[in-house]
């Protein structure tokens, strides 16, 4: 019996109970509303459950007479072994063994699908995270979002929404230029312009910029500049990507920033239809010559330029356009992953949304991390300013710098212990929960050899103490993955995984899947094997979510 069929076997009892006492007070009420809570201390019980002190005050009764009425009635469920009122009013719930067990066969037929669940379903998402300018490696900044993002997007995925991962490349403007004229001095053996971009990876640009178009230097200036700027920023792009692909992150769509800027055929630019748009809204007026917004009719420190007296359009600008091609793409909700210097978009993307016509507290998410460092870590040979993500994944291994990074809210400084995330010991979180895992094959391979195979099933036989902990842990996977898409928070899984692995460690140090020395193979060998592979099931699933590997062998 998993939480969701126990709290709809408890609004079976509760509806009539309560009805019964107050026509009317359970309308509207379903089995989401009343949630169930695992107690901390399993002497309580399985599960826990406030729904009398919940209801009390609508039914016009005391919160502990109605427990007690609810408990009596619960008692005669199937499934249920026995139910007590604690408390105030708390009603602690515990399963019978069979019905406890049945969860180990669930587990193990739903394969990679156990934990996904609907509760997203209808919400069709625009998830736009790194996003960093093509003039450079990737960075130790752009290494946190890019774990976290990817985490988030597959937490949302396995929780039912339609979404895409988007990477915005900020590829129109000044610094493009900047980057163009650097890689030209560097091709002509010339210092770096002031305000440019230095480093062995613009040597190595120019290097490959000449290699494709050895005349380069003859051509007029205007084309000069624009050869090296486009093929270097080509060369870049593609470095990003590769570096994200190594890094197990998946992008569907790269949108570059030089779309909403391209008119065609006499027709007006994508920034330029924004303007119009947001007009159309009514939040827009002109002053001083200038387009402006007014922002702060929806919350907004200050009114924002679109476009300035000179005809230029600004950042903003951009900023609005995208955010109306994402809405004209299908996306109700936008999700941005910015990182921490970003604080000011918060207010003003929000705005943005409201002069659109959205909802600023529906229709749009701002998240904002924090800055992550690193002990001991040396800053890039070739960008010579940067911790680069490729040097940080050769450094310390993919799976423990995505692991470590989702393992921390976003919203809070992090700094990592290399030392802790290279050692193959407890001490090291992602190891701890992939030897878990590998432990469970290991237990598989010797069942395998000692002739112990899943050919029974019987659930009433996982009575040790061990096995109602593991069990009642993995009952709460689906809920963790739920809450954990609904809040953007990865870390709720990572702790999850290493509670789960805990749990299987005591249980495999005191229940034995194989027999000991000349003794039988018995049903309850058999139904352990289950009860093994669930666990390295959720184990898997859990560090797929994190883009995690799941080794077999340690």
């Amino acid at each position: 019996m998993d939480p969701e069929a126990l709290s709809a076997a408890l609004l079976n009892v509760v509806r009539p109970l309560a009805e019964a006492r107050r026509a009317g007070s359970t309308e509207g009420l379903t089995p989401a509303d009343l949630p169930l809570d695992r107690p901390r201390n399993r002497d309580h019980g399985d599960w826990a459950s406030n729904a009398a002190m919940k209801l009390a005050k609508a039914v016009g009764a005391n919160p502990r007479e109605f427990a007690a009425e609810i408990a009596a009635a619960l008692g005669d469920v199937p499934g249920i072994a026995s139910v007590e009122v604690a408390g105030p009013g708390f009603i602690n719930i515990r399963l019978d063994a069979a019905a406890a067990g049945a969860l180990a066969k669930t587990v193990v037929e739903a394969g990679a699908a156990f934990g996904r669940n609907d509760s997203q379903a209808g919400n069709t998402i625009n998830l736009e995270f790194v996003s960093a300018n093509p003039t450079g490696p990737l960075h130790i900044g752009h290494t946190r979002w890019a774990a976290l993002g990817d985490a988030i997007a597959r937490l949302l995925l396995a929780s039912g929404a339609t979404l895409v991962r988007e990477f915005y490349i900020n590829d129109a403007g000044a610094q493009m230029d900047r980057f163009g004229y650097s890689v030209l001095a560097a091709i002509a053996g010339e210092p770096t312009p002031e305000g440019g971009y230095a480093g062995a990876y613009i040597d190595e640009l120019a290097r490959r910029v000449h290699a494709a178009v050895p005349g380069i230097l003859d051509l007029p200036e205007a084309e000069r500049l624009v050869t090296a700027r486009d093929r270097a920023y080509e060369l870049q792009l593609g470095e990003i990507q590769a570096s994200l692909a190594q890094f197990n992150v998946h992008f569907d769509v790269f949108f570059s920033e030089r779309v909403l800027h391209a008119g065609s055929d006499g027709q007006p630019s994508l920034v330029e239809e924004a303007v119009d748009r947001l007009r159309a809204q009514g939040h827009v007026f002109d002053e001083d010559g200038a387009v402006w917004v007014r922002t702060t009719d929806f919350g907004d420190d200050k009114d924002r330029v679109i476009r300035r007296s000179n005809g230029e359009f600004t950042y903003f600008a951009a900023d609005a356009a995208y955010y109306l091609n994402k809405s004209d793409r299908g996306f109700q909700h936008k999700i941005y992953l910015l990182g921490a210097d970003h604080h000011g978009y918060v207010h003003r993307l929000k705005a943005l949304a409201g002069a659109a016509g959205d909802d600023p507290d529906k229709d749009i998410e701002v998240l904002i991390g924090q800055l992550v460092s690193i002990n001991g870590a040396r800053l890039s040979k070739r960008a010579g300013n940067i911790i680069e993500l490729d040097d940080l994944r050769e450094w310390l291994g993919t799976d423990a710098l995505r692991y470590s990074l989702a393992r921390y809210p976003a919203d809070s400084p992090l700094t990592l212990d290399p030392e802790i995330l290279q050692k193959r010991t407890n001490d090291n979180p992602v190891f701890y929960v992939q030897y878990a895992h590998a432990r469970t094959h290991n237990v598989a391979r010797n069942a395998a050899d000692s002739g112990v195979d899943r050919s029974a099933f019987a659930p009433e036989l996982l009575v040790h103490e061990s096995e109602s902990a593991l069990l009642g842990a993995m009952q709460e996977f689906p809920r963790t993955v739920a809450f954990a898409a609904e809040v953007r928070e990865p870390h709720r899984v990572a702790r999850y995984l290493e509670e789960l692995a805990s749990l299987y460690h005591r249980w495999y140090d005191n229940c034995r899947v194989i027999p000991l020395g000349d003794e039988p193979v018995t049903d309850l060998h058999r139904t352990r094997l289950w009860l093994n592979d669930a666990t390295g099931q959720v184990l898997r699933n859990g560090l797929d979510l994190l883009g995690v590997s799941a080794p077999e062998r340690m």
